[in-house]
């Protein structure tokens, strides 16, 4: 009689995914989640580069960071892969060999999308809090907002709510200025005070 064989870990199965999906593992499960759309693949494509050029490389900016797409974090026995994430380079002088990050960053981005919103926000947040990263953005393309986190005790402070085509300087990141509107694939739309302005003034 033939023995049953052993089930796979999470992490295994985690590995034996295809490549058209982004595996993570929280609280013990296995979560799944399609690949990005362009819109969300375009603001995470342009905020690295807009980053790594000042922060990374120090070309126009402090440098004095590690910036990365899409790292692989083990966090205790969590398994995330944030859209973004940032390490200063005083508290990781040195990147790891393996293919993945056991040290907490400094600033993580995720760019929210219908599919993954629900889980950055209910399953996500509390571990970047657990492993107290200082700094969290959450982007939507959909909505063309940028909501600016600190961490504050044991939950996260909203900062800085910014959209369409504001030029900001968000922390921890403020020493350069950041023009949202490149990271849309649609122009900005004028905000509403301003369109109910508009129409005031046409009624006077």
């Amino acid at each position: 009689m033939s023995s049953k064989a052993p089930s796979l870990t999470p992490y295994e199965r985690l590995k034996q995914l295809p490549e058209n999906v982004v595996g993570e593992i929280i609280g013990g499960e296995l979560y799944v989640s399609p690949r990005p759309a362009i819109a969300h693949a375009r603001a995470a494509s342009v905020l690295g580069g807009e980053l790594e050029g000042p922060f990374d490389r120090g070309k126009g900016g402090p440098g004095g960071w590690w910036i990365f797409d899409e790292p692989e974090l083990h966090l205790g026995k969590e398994v995330l892969v944030p859209d973004l994430a940032g390490w200063r380079r005083e508290n990781l002088p040195q990147l790891p060999d393996e293919a993945f990050f056991e040290l907490s960053p400094d600033w993580i981005c995720e760019i929210l999308s219908p599919s993954t919103q629900r889980l950055d926000r209910t399953r996500k947040l509390p571990v970047y809090a657990r492993e107290r990263i200082s700094h969290l953005w959450l982007i939507s393309p959909d909505a063309q907002t940028l909501e600016v986190m600190r961490l504050d005790g044991d939950s996260y402070r909203v900062v800085g709510t910014y959209g369409g085509a504001d030029v900001v300087h968000a922390e921890p990141f403020d020493a350069v200025e950041l023009e949202l509107a490149v990271l849309w694939i649609r122009p900005p739309e004028p905000d509403l005070i301003l369109r109910a302005n508009d129409n005031e003034r046409k009624d006077d």
